[in-house]
This record gives C-alpha cells, sequence and structure tokens, in this order.
C-alpha cells in the first residue's frame, strides 16, 4: 500500500509516522510539505493522510487544493487541521474556542453513525486535543456523518456518507489517545 503523508508543519506529524509503522500494515511512505505545487503531486497513491498544523486550513500552503485534488478519487484521513481542511472543503464552517485545548485529555463518545474506523473502539474514549478551532456542528452538511463529540456536545469526528473520508479533530497519534493504534489500523484495513 501506498501511503502520502501531507505535513503540515508541525510536530506531530512524525509521531503519524511512527504510529503508521507500528501499525503492522505493510505500506510504502512517502511525506510531501504542504507547499509543493498540484503538479509535483504523486499520482501513484493509494491512501491520504492529512496531518496536523498551525494555524487555519486557508493559512496552509496548497493545503486546500491538495485536497480537492485527491478527494473523491482516494480514501483521505485529516487529523486535527487535516479535520478542519476537509470540513471546510465539503462547505462547513469553524469556530474559534474561547480557549485553547493543547495537551488535553477528554472522554469523546462515538455517534450512531461512526463507521468502520472505530470498530473495536470502545463507544466513549479518552483522547488527546491539541487545537484552539472547531467546526460548527450546525454547518456541517447532510454528507459530512458526525462520528464522536466531546462532552460539551463539540464535534470531533466525522466521515464522509458516501465516498472514503474520515477526519479526527483530535489527535490518534497522541499518547493520550489509548485506541489511537486501533483507529489508524482500522483505516489502513478499510
Amino acid at each position: 500500500m501506498r501511503i502520502l503523508l501531507i505535513d503540515n508543519f508541525d510536530s506531530f506529524t512524525y509521531n503519524l509516522v511512527q504510529l503508521l509503522r507500528e501499525s503492522g500494515v505493510k505500506h510504502e511512505l512517502q511525506i510531501i510539505k504542504n507547499t509543493i505545487e498540484l503538479s509535483a503531486l504523486p499520482a501513484e497513491v493509494d491512501k491520504v493522510l492529512i496531518s496536523p498544523g498551525p494555524g487555519i486550513p486557508e493559512e496552509s500552503g496548497n493545503l486546500m487544493a491538495m485536497i480537492g485534488h485527491y478527494v473523491g478519487r482516494k480514501p483521505v484521513l485529516g487529523i486535527c487541521l487535516g479535520h478542519q481542511a476537509l470540513a471546510l472543503h465539503f462547505g462547513a464552517k469553524m469556530l474559534q474556542l474561547p480557549h485553547s485545548f493543547h495537551g488535553a485529555d477528554h472522554m469523546l463518545h462515538q455517534s450512531n453513525s461512526a463507521g468502520k474506523l472505530f470498530e473495536g473502539v470502545p463507544p466513549k474514549f479518552i483522547a488527546g486535543r491539541y487545537h484552539s478551532w472547531i467546526i460548527d456542528h450546525e454547518t456541517l452538511p447532510e454528507e459530512l456523518l458526525p462520528t464522536a463529540y466531546d462532552e460539551a456536545g463539540r464535534l470531533m469526528a466525522f466521515r464522509h456518507a458516501h465516498w472514503p473520508v474520515d477526519a479526527l479533530q483530535f489527535h490518534p497519534e497522541s499518547y493520550m489517545t489509548f485506541e489511537g493504534w486501533r483507529m489508524m489500523q482500522n483505516w489502513l484495513k478499510m
């Protein structure tokens, strides 16, 4: 399997690399920065993983154009900034939180539409959060199905109803997300 990892200039990118290597699934990994031109994007990939990153999606190099290039063609998983960028791609809006969550572990719960990414994950699980923006769940288009929320009812994950697109606001690669390895294995096997 050939995996493309879009690096949004975040230190957690290499935690994702480690999580991929520990997954037990055989794959070839290519890492690119979000600043490369679309003409240089690799065509021969099986899955696309979008890393976390600082700032907001619209200020993240060519990330939004890369998403437009791969969504609907390849399975995509977005983490944190990648989650936000995927939601914006489909027309959702973001909200800035009154306070940031940086290094916070919270109880999350799966929704009824959690899907294959959450197979084997308990209905309630602890996840590590590092963000100051969220997706406004009220602006989520119909084709994006909420898959997890925090205790305050804020959207923490979604999947596309018809395409292989999944997104996590939290960090599966964080040591605080005990079931992160299982989510990554599920995605690689999907």
